[in-house]
């Protein structure tokens, strides 16, 4: 499985508004500044995770964008899926089968592949990731 810009981008993205969570609106200027990542981009990011309830958006002069979700409730798997589409290591079990001419033995090889990246990404959270930063931050000394 590979993952794409629009995922990767879409992760820092919405790190970046959980880091700045208590700020109230963010505007997309800001991250994109913040991210190095071209904010006509990030405009094409956005709706998606507008639509899923993910994000929500503010109008205005003090306007932005802001997570709709507790940090602790959104998943890697989550934001993935709606970037990348289905987290399966190929397109579906029915091309695994006809396309390639494999077994079922062989689709459970497969399957259990998928299996073990949905639990791992389902069981990371935006809020698991800011807690490393964290601690990774803290055990840094300089002298």
């Amino acid at each position: 499985m590979r993952i794409s810009s629009k995922g990767r981008y879409a992760l820092r993205m919405l790190l970046d508004l959980t880091e700045h969570r208590n700020c109230g609106c963010i505007a997309l200027k800001d991250i994109a500044d913040r991210q190095g990542i071209s904010k006509k981009y990030l405009e094409q990011i956005i709706p998606t995770f507008t639509k899923s309830g993910i994000l929500k958006t503010v109008r205005g002069p003090q306007g932005g964008y802001q997570l709709a979700k507790s940090p602790d409730k959104c998943t890697v798997g989550d934001i993935l899926r709606l970037t990348e589409g289905p987290l399966f290591p190929a397109s579906s079990s029915d091309d695994v089968t006809d396309d390639a001419g494999e077994d079922f033995a062989v689709l459970s090889v497969w399957q259990g592949l998928s299996d073990v990246v949905t639990e791992y990404l389902d069981g990371i959270t935006l809020q698991d990731i800011m807690d490393k930063r964290g601690e990774q931050t803290a055990n840094d000394y300089i002298i």
